[in-house]
C-alpha cells in the first residue's frame, strides 16, 4: 500500500529525516574541504611558490587516496557499521583540515591533503548505506537527494564564504574554518547517529514503518561476509549503474574544477565576479536534486506511480540534460551561458538523487557499502579524468570540445542505464542468482 494511502501515514514521527540532515552536513563540510583548495591556490601560490604543475599535484593528493580507498572502505562499512567507521572517518579529516591550515611547505601541506582523502572517502558509501536502513524504498529518493543535495549547496556556499575568509583572514583561516566545522560534525554524528535497531529516540511505529516499507533490514551475522565482490562486479546491473553515473560526474567535476575559469576566461569577466556568478548554477541545482530528485519522485511513488518507471525516466532525462552544457559555449553573453549551465546540472543534479539512491536499491543484504564504494571508484576516476582531459583540451583548444567530450560520455552513460542497469530492483542474494 503507498504511504499516502495508509492510515497511519501522517501520525509517523520522522526522525530518518533528522538523520538525513545530519547526514547532509557532513557532505557540506565534505565540498568546502574540495573547494578550499581552488579558493586558496594564488594565496599558496604566494607562500610556497606553488607553480600551476605543482598545484595540480596538490590537488591530485586528495582525489587519489580517496579513489583507491572506495572499496576498501565500503567493505569496512559493511564489516563494521556506518556508526563506527563514519566517526573514525569524520576524525580523520578534522585532522586533516587542521593540518593543512598549519603547513609550513609544500610537503606537509600534501600529506594533509593526502590524509584528507582517506578521511572522506568512506562517506557516500555511508551515507548510502545509512539511508538504505532508515528510508523505505518510496522514500529513498528524498533521503538520497536531502544528503547528495549539500555537494552541490557546499560548492555553491564554499566559493563566496572561503573567499571571504580568504580576503579577511588568509588562505590557512580558509582551512582552519573547515576543520572547527568538521569537529563540530564529528561531534554531532558521535552524539546522534546510531542504526535504527540502535536508535533510542526512534518511536515503534516509525521503526515498524520503516521496516514495513522495504528498508534494508540490519543483520549482523550476514555483515560479517556480505556479497562477494566478484559476486557484485559480475552483474550487468552494477556496471550499468556505474558507467552511468560516472559519466554524471565527469560533468560534475568538470564544472567543480573549471568552471569559474570557463566564466572567467571564455566570458570575459574577473576571476572574483566569476566565483560569485560560478555559485548560480550550483545553488538552482540544489533546488533541482531536493524538489525533483527528491521530493517529486517520492511523490510520485506514493502515489501509486510505478516507481522503477519514475526512477528510470528522471534518471535518462536528467543525464540527457547535461548535454545541455554544450550551449554555454555558442554564446558570450553571460547570463545566456549561466542559463544553458543551469539546466544542465540542475538535470544531472535531479538524476544524482536517484544515482546514489541505486546502491541501496540493487544491493543484497549488508552489502551496500561494498556496492557503494565499486560506485564511487568509478565515479572517481571519472572525477580524475575530467581534471585532466579538460585541461589537456583546453589549453590546445578551447572549452568547446572538452563540452564536447562530456556530452558524448553522457550519451553513453544513458545507454548504460538502458541496456546495462534496466529495472532497478534488487539482485538476488549470492548462491540464490541466476545470471541477469
Amino acid at each position: 500500500m503507498p504511504p499516502q494511502l495508509d492510515p497511519t501515514y501522517e501520525k509517523v514521527p520522522r526522525r530518518r529525516h533528522a538523520i538525513a540532515w545530519l547526514l547532509a552536513f557532513g557532505i557540506l563540510v565534505n565540498y568546502f574541504d574540495r573547494v578550499n583548495l581552488s579558493v586558496a591556490k594564488e594565496a599558496l601560490n604566494t607562500s610556497f611558490g606553488v607553480s600551476t604543475a605543482m598545484f595540480g599535484i596538490l590537488s591530485s593528493g586528495y582525489a587519489w587516496t580517496y579513489a583507491i580507498l572506495q572499496v576498501p572502505s565500503g567493505l569496512l562499512l559493511d564489516r563494521f557499521g556506518v556508526k563506527t567507521i563514519g566517526r573514525v572517518s569524520t576524525f580523520l579529516w578534522s585532522v586533516a583540515s587542521f593540518g593543512a591550515s598549519m603547513a609550513i611547505g609544500v610537503p606537509t601541506f600534501f600529506v594533509a591533503r593526502l590524509v584528507l582523502g582517506v578521511g572522506e572517502a568512506p562517506t557516500f558509501p555511508a551515507n548510502a548505506k545509512a539511508i538504505g536502513y532508515w528510508f523505505p524504498k518510496a522514500e529513498r529518493s528524498l533521503g538520497t537527494a536531502i544528503f547528495d543535495g549539500a555537494a552541490k549547496l557546499g560548492v555553491g556556499l564554499g566559493y563566496p564564504i572561503l573567499g571571504f575568509l580568504l580576503y579577511k583572514f588568509g588562505w590557512r583561516w580558509c582551512f582552519a574554518a573547515t576543520g572547527f566545522i568538521s569537529l563540530l560534525f564529528f561531534a554531532l554524528f558521535t552524539l546522534y547517529y546510531r542504526n535504527p535497531s540502535e536508535d533510542p529516540k526512534l518511536t515503534d511505529t516509525e521503526r515498524e514503518f520503516i521496516a514495513r516499507g522495504g528498508a534494508q533490514p540490519e543483520d549482523k551475522a550476514l555483515a560479517a561476509r556480505g556479497a562477494p565482490i566478484g559476486y557484485l562486479l559480475g552483474r550487468k546491473k552494477v556496471w550499468g549503474m556505474c558507467l552511468g553515473y560516472a559519466s554524471y560526474n565527469y560533468t560534475f567535476y568538470l564544472l567543480l574544477f573549471w568552471l569559474p575559469t570557463f566564466i572567467s576566461t571564455a566570458l570575459h569577466t574577473t576571476p572574483v565576479r566569476a566565483a560569485f556568478l560560478s555559485s548560480i548554477p550550483w545553488i538552482l541545482a540544489t533546488a533541482s536534486e531536493m524538489l525533483i530528485g527528491g521530493l517529486l519522485v517520492d511523490k510520485l511513488i506514493e502515489s501509486g506511480w510505478n516507481g522503477d518507471r519514475v526512477r528510470r525516466v528522471v534518471l535518462i532525462v536528467g543525464t540527457l540534460m547535461g548535454i545541455g552544457l554544450f550551449g554555454a559555449t555558442m554564446t558570450s553573453r553571460i547570463p545566456i551561458a549561466l542559463v544553458w549551465i543551469s539546466i544542465a546540472i540542475g538535470g544531472l543534479s535531479a538524476a544524482s538523487a536517484i544515482g546514489w539512491s541505486i546502491p541501496s536499491l540493487l544491493a543484497p543484504k549488508e552489502s551496500v557499502g561494498t556496492l557503494g564504494g565499486i560506485l564511487n571508484t568509478c565515479n572517481q576516476m571519472s572525477a580524475l579524468a575530467a581534471g585532466m582531459v579538460t585541461g589537456f583540451i583546453v589549453a590546445h583548444h578551447s572549452f568547446a570540445p572538452a563540452m564536447g567530450v562530456a556530452a558524448v560520455y553522457l550519451i553513453i552513460g544513458v545507454l548504460g542505464y538502458i541496456f546495462l542497469l534496466g529495472k532497478i530492483e534488487t539482485l538476488p542474494e549470492p548462491g540464490e542468482a541466476q545470471q541477469n
